[in-house]
């Protein structure tokens, strides 16, 4: 009689058990750094300006035919979603028409609703590629349609998103947002504050209003926890002209070197 061969057993990169497992996290943490580098490798995306912001502002389109919901703060909000989406389209036009380097810098966000979406769209209706960093949460989080489908990417972890966020950021606009932008604006104000991140960045902080209403900056100057020269690592403004020049300035009169591919 003949005996029976076993069956082999799984190869450990093939073993999805494993890959589940507590021990398989290192795996899946350094496969959150490899794939999105390979992938922004293959598409030649080195410089991106970041545009962080709540999820929950509707459009103007959504509150015009109700489906916005109920909240009259987030509709007081939508004029947000419409500036991120004219800054978006102003910047990608710009990045385009860059003589010798067309098309440099590519809009990040989130990959979600609301500001992500908006900047998003205004990349798509300049033309140009966009990337989207979405992250697995119960709620609100999904790729909006206006992402790049090459550059659509999906995180686990928090931590490696940021890294992608950060780690080829030219340039941050800051809108209006939740627990999420603020963890956002702070680790990179930290990161600026304590040199962890040596280069230049312009850094803006998009409507005046509703930040001042939600933090005070100066109140930390006052009592001597952070310094004065410390709120210069961001610019302030209600107006997309203002955020455009401030940004486009910066990039043209000291643009970093081109990061490594790494």
């Amino acid at each position: 009689m003949t005996k029976k061969r076993p069956t082999p057993a799984a190869k450990a990169y093939e073993n999805t058990q494993f890959l589940n497992s507590r021990a398989g996290r290192p795996v899946r943490i350094m496969s959150e750094f490899h794939e999105p580098m390979e992938r922004f490798n293959r598409y030649g995306v080195l410089d991106t300006i970041v545009f962080f912001g709540s999820a929950r502002i509707p459009s103007r389109e959504a509150v015009e035919d109700g489906s916005s919901g109920t909240h009259e703060g987030l509709n007081e909000l939508a004029p947000y979603y419409e500036a991120a989406r004219e800054l978006s389209r102003r910047l990608t036009e710009w990045s385009q028409a860059l003589p010798g380097d067309p098309g440099r810098y590519v809009v990040c966000t989130g990959g979600g609703p609301g500001i992500m979406e908006a900047a998003n769209r205004g990349a798509h209706e300049a033309g140009g590629r966009s990337i989207g960093l979405t992250i697995s949460i119960p709620a609100e989080e999904f790729e909006n349609r206006y992402v790049s489908p090459e550059l659509a990417f999906e995180f686990h972890y928090f931590f490696m998103r940021k890294y992608w966020f950060t780690y080829m950021a030219k340039a941050v606009v800051v809108m209006p947002g939740g627990f999420g932008t603020l963890d956002e604006l702070f680790e990179l104000l930290t990161l600026m504050q304590t040199l962890k991140m040596k280069k230049r960045m312009p850094v803006v902080l998009f409507g005046t209003r509703f930040w001042s209403d939600v933090i005070n900056l100066e109140a930390l100057v006052k009592y001597g926890t952070v310094g004065a020269r410390d709120l210069a690592y961001f610019h302030p403004t209600d107006s997309v002209e203002e955020a455009y020049e401030y940004i486009t300035e910066f990039l043209q009169e000291g643009p970093p070197e081109r990061g490594p591919v790494l």
